[in-house]
């Protein structure tokens, strides 16, 4: 959701009932669709997501989730063709990500950039793209790039209290080739450059006062990113699912209120 409304905020002149389309397109039909699909194919035993304790997917998840993914595209092609193209682009890629015969979340570097890219610069364009008026094709690359580095920048933070479960399933993720220590020192540089690269794109764009903004609503996440890091230095069982999803809610609600309050800023200025 930070992506969407990133995007969503940089966009000059909004459509707003494809805006509104786009939203329920991702976040009612592609995401969870692309969830229950991995949560089928992966039959998680442990904590995963937002779920302590998660029950046997049964067939039926696959055929709903097969629905879902055929009703998102159908719907997107109101929006426009070249949309809908996209949003079946991104549906294989993340079957792809998931599906045991591909299964690209077993390599480290290429599921991690198969996330960061779909999940950031991909969407990034699909959102810009179809909630702008004339259906622009002119996307800002370096806000592109700084969505792609902010998901490369936590992703592995979701994966940190998986190590154990991912290997049983012969998944070897990036964060487990990273180590605990490492995943936070390089959370902890990408982060530094997503912020960098948003520095530069709110700038460029005169959008000086964006970029305050967004420093300031971040700063709860930046405190609590270092006294967990702290936390596992000093033990590497503090890197568990309790405080993984205390980070990620601090993360989504500081991020999507930064971006949130600057798509209003800029649609009322």
């Amino acid at each position: 959701m930070p992506v969407y409304w990133f995007a969503l905020s940089q966009v000059p002149d909004v459509n707003l009932s494809s805006a509104v389309l786009v939203f329920f397109i991702l976040h009612g039909l592609v995401y969870p669709a692309s969830n229950g699909y991995n949560s089928y194919m992966d039959r998680d035993t442990e904590s995963i997501g937002g779920i302590k304790q998660p029950l046997q997917p049964s067939r039926q998840l696959l055929y709903v989730t097969a629905l879902m993914d055929c009703i998102a595209i159908m719907i997107s092609c109101f929006v426009s063709l070249y949309f809908a193209l996209g949003i079946l682009l991104y549906i294989l890629v993340s079957k792809a990500y998931s599906y045991r015969g591909i299964r690209l979340k077993k390599y480290p570097v290429a599921g991690y950039l198969t996330v960061i890219l779909f999940q950031g610069a991909f969407t990034f364009a699909l959102v810009y793209y179809g909630c702008s008026m004339d259906k622009t094709t002119q996307v800002p690359v370096p806000a592109m790039l700084a969505a792609s580095l902010l998901i490369g920048g936590f992703y592995p933070l979701t994966q940190i209290y998986q190590h154990s479960a991912d290997l049983r399933d012969g998944v070897k993720t990036i964060s487990y080739r990273l180590g605990y220590r490492g995943t936070f020192i390089y959370c902890g540089i990408i982060y530094t450059i997503a912020f960098l690269v948003l520095g530069f794109h709110f700038f460029y764009t005169l959008q000086n006062s964006a970029f305050y903004l967004f420093s300031l609503c971040m700063l709860p996440v930046v405190l609590y990113f270092l006294l967990w890091a702290q936390k596992v230095w000093q033990n590497d069982a503090q890197a568990d699912y309790p405080h993984t999803m205390c980070m990620n809610i601090i993360a989504s609600a500081c991020t999507n209120t930064a971006f949130i309050i600057i798509f209003i800023i800029n649609n009322l200025e």
